[in-house]
């Protein structure tokens, strides 16, 4: 099993968007492959049943038979950070027991996809956070940096923590969030230089930003490099 761990420079930036994406082009060049979200907050009632609509898109983005609660271990009502949901829901987040479920589905597929919470440093729990979580999996991490504003700086600052724990970046992501950004090539080009990692991507704005859309706009160069296969 290979995998990988999805970090975000902040949240509501699309990595969802960009994990299914890389997802779908695992799948499309043969290997079994699979994402995961460990913790997901925010559910819907369809149908007679609770969901969550994140959860079903990594789902539908693989090419193996997966649940819901696979793909979604920890699945939370609330639409908010996952330590005030589970608080209002009087659940308890596991570490170890989340962990543990996590690592199992990973080893059905080739390759992985663990898709943390928000942005790097989102607090799960009174003593662990995403962070603390990347640095569980050890897994190459992959950035996706949500292009609007700031995201120059925000991306910066997610390196050098994500670095400061071990980790290796393997690569970054650039997904375009904000319609009215202005010098997006200016950005682009800002964050090449000043990011240790190649990046894997730009994904522009989509009308219908499904996983084969998006991974239409992905490098699979570098992720046969990375994965090391021909």
């Amino acid at each position: 099993m290979r995998g990988f761990f999805i970090a975000g420079t902040d949240t509501e930036i699309g990595k969802t968007t960009v994990t299914a994406g890389l997802t779908y082009l695992c799948a499309s060049i043969g290997l079994l492959s699979l994402a995961i979200k460990p913790l997901a907050a925010g559910q819907d009632f369809v149908d007679n049943r609770w969901i969550n609509e994140d959860v079903l898109r990594l789902r539908a983005a693989s090419n193996m038979s997966l649940t819901d609660a696979q793909v979604g271990p920890l699945q939370l009502r609330t639409p908010c950070a996952p330590h005030i949901a589970a608080k209002i829901e009087n659940i308890t987040i596991d570490r170890e027991t989340l962990l543990a479920k996590v690592k199992q589905t990973l080893t059905l597929s080739e390759v992985g996809f663990v898709e943390g919470v928000g942005g790097f440093r989102v607090p799960l729990t009174a003593d662990w956070d995403t962070a603390d979580m990347a640095t569980d999996f050890n897994l190459p991490v992959i950035l996706v940096v949500g292009i609007r504003l700031g995201c120059i700086n925000h991306a910066l600052l997610t390196a050098e923590a994500i670095h400061s724990r071990g980790l290796q970046l393997a690569g970054w992501i650039a997904n375009s969030v904000d319609p009215a950004m202005s010098y997006i090539e200016d950005n682009l080009a800002a964050l090449s230089a000043e990011i240790n990692a190649p990046c894997w991507g730009q994904v522009p704005r989509l009308q219908d930003p499904n996983p084969a859309a998006v991974a239409a706009h992905l490098n699979l160069s570098a992720l046969r490099q990375t994965l090391e296969i021909t």
